[in-house]
């Protein structure tokens, strides 16, 4: 199969596919793209995208699906639901979910779409937002057969700065959510930090600066603390209750293993409390706030 310049297919416009769609169109791919809440689909339109009716449809257009969607069940409807992708799948075509979802359930997913149709399955989860989905830096944790992982790279170098194949289908996942524990936890570590740091009236802002090499540097330290100092916030770069949804499942998946992991669990706790109090769609990084008097 021929993907360079090939048909895409993008299914779920959030806040991470409407970027990367974005993204894709400026590279020069052909992209047919449907999401559920119809009115983000226009703006995609009006920048090149072809608008299907349904995940069936998308599917029917392309060559290589990706998904990127809120939860598993949403990954389960968009492929198996009455006007899923695996009505149109085909032995020729490959399915790329850039979700956050469970290992296990993948793994079930992507062996029950290739025995119903030989669709091939790659679970390419991503770290990075929506700026980096612009500028196509993405960082991208891939599991699959070795050989369909080399039939998207092309696709990939345009929404990737790293792509990585880390294992066979579910290890992509696998991969995620030791991100989402260590970048879970660096958020709820960094309001610490920030809010120690005003307390006791040193300069707050000079802080990445100031520990710049150090063990205490890090992209968290560089990129998120700042905009947590300047408590910049609106418009979200990413929601609290999207963050609080993958801890759970760390949380879940560590339980699995009989692992008892304490800074994940009190990260997940912090974030339980924040959302509960209605903070489920402020920016991620608004947990700050949360040590605020």
């Amino acid at each position: 199969m021929a993907v360079e310049k090939g048909r895409i297919g993008f299914v779920g416009l959030g806040i991470m596919g409407t970027a990367m769609t974005l993204r894709l169109l400026e590279q020069g791919w052909p992209v047919t793209v449907w999401n559920l809440e119809a009115e983000r689909v226009p703006p995609l339109v009006a920048a090149g995208a072809v608008a299907a009716q349904s995940p069936r449809d998308v599917a029917q257009a392309s060559d290589i699906v990706i998904m990127c969607v809120l939860h598993t069940d949403a990954v389960r409807d968009c492929v198996f639901g009455p006007q899923g992708i695996a009505a149109a799948a085909g032995p020729a075509k490959i399915l790329v979910d850039h979700s956050t979802i469970d290992p296990a359930a993948t793994r079930e997913m992507a062996q029950q779409l290739r025995t119903k149709s030989g669709m091939r399955w790659i679970d390419a989860p991503v770290s990075g937002g929506p700026v980096q989905s612009r500028a196509g830096t993405l960082t991208v944790m891939a599991g699959g057969d070795a050989a369909d992982i080399e039939a998207i790279r092309t696709v990939m170098a345009d929404l990737a700065a790293n792509f990585t194949r880390i294992g066979p289908v579910g290890a992509g996942q696998t991969a995620k959510m030791i991100n989402q524990l260590i970048v879970g936890s660096g958020y709820v570590v960094l309001a610490e930090a920030l809010t120690l740091a005003e307390a006791a009236g040193v300069d707050a802002r000079q802080l990445p600066q100031c520990l710049a090499g150090g063990h205490a540097d890090s992209s968290l330290l560089k990129h998120l603390y700042p905009q947590m100092q300047a408590r910049d916030f609106e418009p979200p770069r990413s929601y609290a209750r999207q963050l609080l949804k993958d801890l759970k499942a760390v949380t879940a998946y560590a339980h699995e293993l009989e692992l008892s992991l304490p800074m994940l669990e009190a990260a997940t706790r912090r974030y339980t409390d924040y959302v509960e109090q209605g903070n489920g769609m402020k920016d991620t990084a608004s947990i700050v706030n949360s040590y605020q008097p």
